[in-house]
């Protein structure tokens, strides 16, 4: 029998890396898998629909209630597997980056990249935390290749998880602690009640192991 499992994610590293790491243990003569970087809606769109089994996105304790709301409104339920506390992303070459901390003050001649959510999207889909302070300066994209290079070119910053792990961004991007009282919760999404499947289960035991392994406190 052919294998399937398919997993929608906010523009993460540690998800495409637990990703990885469970459908080459799970092998196989025949499988079909599949991997999709999202918007929050379009991870919401994706698991309503079964397009994917999974969604992998995270909350902030300021946008938890209305981001939940929305999940159990689409009929989709919300597991954290961990908290963590935010941090900026900038270059190994910035002058801030060996700052023990730092505000978004201190961040505010340089500028600010972001994951755009499309048009009118709520506060709460933002995939950075404090996305709605007011900045002079800002860019939108949507790939996340795009934005590591954007920042490094740039000499910018984002607001991250500061889990950089797996492919390029550990080496081309350096995490400073903000200072906030803002935490983030990251975890998975499934259709309301929904039963987890082996492989699904496998990813979900997977991707709590990296998350406690590389979370930045």
């Amino acid at each position: 029998m052919s294998k399937t499992f398919s997993l929608s994610g906010q523009h993460y590293l540690f998800d495409v890396q637990t990703f990885a790491q469970v459908i080459l243990a799970a092998g196989g003569d025949k499988f079909h898998y599949a991997l999709y970087d999202r918007t929050t809606q379009g991870v919401i769109d994706d698991v309503v629909s079964g397009k994917s089994d999974l969604g992998v996105i995270f909350q902030t304790t300021e946008t938890a209630d209305d981001l939940n709301a929305a999940l159990a409104a689409a009929g989709l339920e919300f597991h954290a597997l961990i908290e963590s506390a935010p941090r900026v992303a900038l270059p190994a070459s910035h002058p801030m980056v060996n700052a023990q901390t730092l505000t978004l003050d201190d961040m505010a001649d340089y500028p600010y990249i972001y994951f755009d959510q499309g048009e009118d999207a709520p506060a709460c889909f933002y995939e950075e935390a404090l996305a709605t302070v007011p900045r002079a300066k800002t860019i939108a994209c949507t790939d996340r290749a795009s934005l590591s290079e954007l920042i490094v070119a740039l000499n910018g910053y984002t607001v991250t998880s500061g889990i950089l792990v797996g492919i390029s961004d550990g080496s081309l991007l350096k995490t400073v602690p903000l200072d906030t009282d803002v935490h983030l919760i990251l975890g998975y999404v499934t259709r309301k009640d929904a039963q987890l499947s082996d492989l699904e289960q496998r990813f979900v035991d997977k991707l709590a192991k990296n998350l406690e392994k590389y979370a930045r406190f």
